[in-house]
């Protein structure tokens, strides 16, 4: 049975007028505690944060106890001790969410998808605050819940097969279940997956582990250069036609881009980038490799590969310049472009 209270009354400015309301409750939803506030609009109430939170009792927000969010301009650096000296354990982007297991200081000790570690509380956003982000920025997914699912062109087994995913992958829901299939966001295209193979749930991103970052032995200067300066961009906005880094790119302006820094030019085009340089396998790609998807056997996808199993790429409007694994759909081809 869900318990409703009244918590008391909230009171908050903006630049036109003075408003005071009371804030009602209900356990589970983090919306009912603020009621109409706006994110950091509130500057004075009865009751701290604390006792609302005392008040409502726990309340578990996409599997977060005392969920924090990270909220930055780029990355967020987790650290091995509560200090600025303090070893690099992982790094979380805009918007990653992570438990907060306490405080030290300026310190938060927080654990992110597989990293534990500390966080500046300056970046960090904590309390009703970051249940109000996670709100806002929380996306429906299915995951695969075996291998080699078929995301296909429409809902139906006679349409044309757009990629396969891998056990564990996800892609973003765009439309809920209907007669057995699942809308999806495949990248920037549209497609559909069979309910009988994929768990649909809610998600926020967490931090990226430094073991993710890290390049293969025998990379080159060069490479490593290449991939830290893409990873800067993580983040910034999906713009179809684009080339820019930061105002926007679409997968081949990205890396269109990135590669001119380094003096080599690729065409606006992800099919004719896909026929430059060296075609490698997965087993020989080395960080700074150009990863190849299709739609069936036209390429209509690329991606710069990072090592470890991992690229980065100008996905689609939604999430923009992000991090996936290798291996989120099915690769076309890799090809070596800067010859080494």
């Amino acid at each position: 049975m869900k318990r409703e209270v009244i918590l008391g009354i909230v009171t908050w400015m903006t630049i036109s007028a003075t408003y005071t309301v009371p804030v009602h409750a209900k356990e589970g939803s983090i919306s009912d505690v603020l009621g109409s506030v706006g994110v950091g609009e509130v500057l004075e109430q009865d009751k701290t944060e604390a006792e609302y939170i005392e008040a409502v009792g726990p309340v578990e927000l996409y599997g977060y106890s005392n969920i924090g969010i990270a909220n930055v301009d780029n990355h967020l650096n987790v650290r091995e001790k509560p200090d600025e000296s303090g070893k690099l354990v992982g790094k979380m982007s805009n918007n990653a969410a992570c438990e907060i297991l306490g405080t030290e200081g300026d310190w938060v000790h927080i654990k992110s998808g597989k990293v534990e570690g500390y966080c500046h509380k300056d970046y960090l956003l904590s309390g009703l605050m970051a249940r109000r982000r996670a709100e806002e920025i929380v996306v429906t997914v299915a995951e695969a819940t075996s291998g080699g699912l078929r995301v296909r062109t429409e809902p139906n087994t006679d349409s044309e097969i757009l990629t396969t995913m891998a056990e564990g992958e996800q892609l973003e829901v765009v439309e809920a279940e209907k007669d057995g299939w699942i809308m999806v966001m495949l990248d920037d295209e549209i497609g559909y997956i069979s309910a009988d193979y994929a768990e649909v749930r809610e998600n926020l991103d967490t931090a990226i582990t430094m073991t993710e970052l890290l390049y293969g032995e025998g990379v080159s200067n060069v490479r490593v250069e290449l991939c830290q300066y893409a990873k800067q961009f993580i983040g910034n906005p999906y713009v179809w036609g684009g080339t820019s880094l930061t105002k926007g790119a679409d997968c081949s302006g990205f890396t269109l881009s990135v590669f001119k820094k380094y003096g080599i030019s690729l065409p606006h085009y992800s099919v004719s980038q896909s026929q430059m340089g060296k075609k490698v396998s997965l087993s020989e790609a080395k960080a700074g490799d150009l990863v190849f998807y299709s739609n069936g056997s036209r390429v209509n996808h690329v991606a710069i590969y990072l090592g470890n199993g991992q690229v980065v790429h100008a996905s689609n409007p939604r999430t923009g310049i992000r991090i996936s694994n290798v291996g989120y759909r099915t690769i076309h081809s890799i090809r070596n472009i800067i010859g080494d």
